[in-house]
C-alpha cells in the first residue's frame, strides 16, 4: 500500500532482517550439522566394509597406506590384522576384533541415523517458521497469496 504507515514498513523490515538474520542462518548451521553427521555415518560404513573384507579374506598379512598427516603417507605391514583400532570419538580409539568393531559400528551408525533425522525434523521446522513469517510479510503488504510454484522457490 502507498499509504503503509512508518510503523507497518518498520514491522516489515523487522521480519524481513528476522528472516534474514535468525532463521536462514539457523536453517544453515542444522543443515551444515546434518551433512557432517552423514560424513560420519559414510566413514563408518566405509569401516564396515574394510572389516569385513579382512574377515573373509583371513589373511594373517596386510599392507596397507598410513596417513602421517597433511596427506604424506607411508606404506606399513600390519602382521596381526586380526584387532583393530576403532575412532569413538573426542579423539579417542579403542582396540576392537572385527566382530566387536562390526557391533560397534552398527550401534554408531544406527545413532547418528536417529540424529540426522532428528535434524531434517528441526530444519523442516525452521522452514516452517520462514514460510509463516512470509507469509505475515504477505499480509502486512497488503500482497496476494504467491502461486504455489513461486512459493516453493523461497524455500
Amino acid at each position: 500500500p502507498d499509504a503503509a504507515s512508518p510503523n507497518v514498513v518498520e514491522k516489515i523490515l523487522q521480519y524481513e532482517n528476522f528472516i534474514n538474520d535468525v532463521l536462514k542462518t539457523d536453517l544453515q548451521k542444522v543443515l551444515e550439522q546434518r551433512d557432517s553427521v552423514y560424513e560420519k555415518i559414510s566413514e563408518y560404513l566405509q569401516l564396515k566394509s574394510i572389516v569385513q573384507s579382512l574377515q573373509e579374506s583371513g589373511s594373517q598379512n596386510l599392507k596397507a597406506d598410513v596417513d602421517l598427516g597433511c596427506n604424506f603417507y607411508v606404506q606399513t605391514q600390519v602382521e596381526d590384522p586380526s584387532r583393530i583400532f576403532v575412532a569413538v570419538g573426542y579423539g579417542f580409539f579403542v582396540e576392537m576384533t572385527h566382530e566387536e568393531a562390526l557391533q560397534f559400528i552398527e550401534k554408531k551408525t544406527s545413532q547418528l541415523t536417529l540424529f540426522t533425522e532428528q535434524l531434517t525434523k528441526d530444519s523442516a521446522k525452521i522452514k516452517a517458521n520462514i514460510q509463516m513469517v512470509l507469509e505475515g510479510l504477505r499480509e502486512l503488504q497488503g500482497l496476494q497469496d504467491l502461486p504455489e510454484i513461486r512459493r516453493r522457490e523461497v524455500l
